[in-house]
């Protein structure tokens, strides 16, 4: 009787011991997924460009309007902009086929000196989107 009770408590007790180290992995990946950005405002702040002096981090905003310049094939810059400042972006690669001025963007990446080098782009897509089939049964 006591080693079938021994064994039951050992049994809950391991189950237990392993959900908590699944959570534990899970809320660490989770972690370093979310997709936080800083506005080009917030970088300018002491205290946040200190923080991210080192680190691999996300700035967000809008591309701004005539800023962008293609250096060749797969190189490009622009500026981007929350309205208030604005940052210069370094970008090696080839640009999303959502990406145009005016248009939200999230790039990854690092700060050198002044300028931000972009080593991902995240596009939003436009939030006025319609199907083809729905405009064409407007019209």
């Amino acid at each position: 009787m006591q080693k079938a009770k021994k064994q039951r408590i050992l049994f809950v007790a391991l189950i237990f011991i392993i959900s908590i180290i699944a959570l534990l992995l899970i809320i660490v990946n989770f972690r370093n997924n979310i997709v936080f950005f800083y506005s080009p405002t917030e970088l300018l702040q002491p205290e946040i460009g200190k923080k991210t002096s080192k680190e691999i981090f996300r700035v967000g905003g809008l591309v701004k309007k005539g800023s962008v310049s293609k250096i060749n094939s797969i190189e490009s810059d622009f500026i981007i902009s929350d309205n208030k400042n604005e940052i210069k972006v370094y970008y090696k690669g080839i640009l999303p086929n959502l990406f145009r001025e005016g248009q939200g963007v999230v790039a990854k990446g690092r700060m050198v000196d002044d300028i931000f080098i972009a080593a991902e782009l995240l596009v939003k897509h436009d939030e006025n989107y319609m199907p083809p089939e729905v405009k064409d049964a407007i019209k």
